[in-house]
């Protein structure tokens, strides 16, 4: 493979400059799409992706203005290493994600819906409901505060941290690692953010459910349980949602900076 690229190097030399540079660059968005939020969706065909992928690859090798390809690094070597590129400011930008996936998981729980629990194609792992649902409900507010222009002008500026041609990774520009560890600490954070009302709530029913458990012990409290707190959760959830909306936009509007 490396040989038949050489050779076409040598035959057409403007088009090996810029076909090397779209391949480069395209490897790049793949890793990107592959992690990034609302791109790797799996109810977004794949075929639509490769399109985007394809589009966005016309529009920004131009902006570049790529060089010869170095003949000395092997091709595969720099398709490889611009993929991982893509791939690490993907997943940056999907913490923000994970972070309201956690809050919805913690509040299925204690809602006691933990045994209703559904596919999600994205992970191809199990997910609780109200977690999917939650999550569904962030990747709207991030579309709608820019989040695509956000993820786009990361990947952008990431060329300029990381050029075509490089072959290794500056880690310590592409990720702040004070910035790396506040995010991934905010998962938690975040996530009992969200679940704190829920949570607050349970907990004084379960409070008041153990006072009738031992004033009055021939009430069934543990059915009883099951069937008001996923009731309450819900009025609960019916309840804090515009303020629930307004703490999600503040966290993704502080976050913005994901690269």
């Amino acid at each position: 493979m490396d040989e038949l690229i050489r050779q076409m190097a040598l035959l057409f030399p403007e088009f090996d400059r810029w076909f090397s540079a779209g391949f480069i660059v395209f490897a790049r968005l793949l890793g990107f799409i592959r992690f990034a939020p609302v791109f790797n969706r799996r109810e977004i065909a794949g075929l639509v992706k490769l399109a985007f992928a394809f589009i966005l690859t016309i529009m920004l090798t131009p902006l570049l203005k790529p060089g010869i390809p170095p003949a000395d690094i092997s091709p595969l070597l720099l398709l490889l290493l611009n993929f991982a590129v893509g791939a690490i400011i993907g997943y940056i930008a999907q913490l923000l994600i994970l972070a309201i996936e956690a809050g919805g998981d913690m509040i299925n729980t204690q809602m006691g819906l933990s045994s209703a629990m559904v596919m999600d194609p994205t992970t191809n792992s199990q997910t609780s409901i109200l977690s999917r649902v939650i999550t569904l409900l962030g990747l709207v507010i991030f579309m709608e505060l820019g989040g695509f222009y956000w993820l786009i002008n990361a990947l952008v500026r990431s060329f300029e941290i990381f050029p075509l041609y490089a072959v290794s990774i500056p880690l310590e520009q592409i990720i702040n690692m004070d910035y790396l560890i506040k995010m991934t600490s905010n998962v938690l954070y975040m996530g009992l953010q969200i679940a704190s009302p829920v949570l607050l709530a349970t907990l004084g029913q379960d409070i008041i459910l153990g006072v009738i458990s031992k004033t009055a012990p021939q009430v069934n409290v543990f059915q009883l349980s099951f069937l008001f707190k996923p009731v309450f959760g819900a009025a609960i959830m019916i309840w804090i949602l515009p303020m629930l909306i307004n703490v999600i936009s503040d966290f993704f509007t502080s976050f913005a900076k994901i690269y």
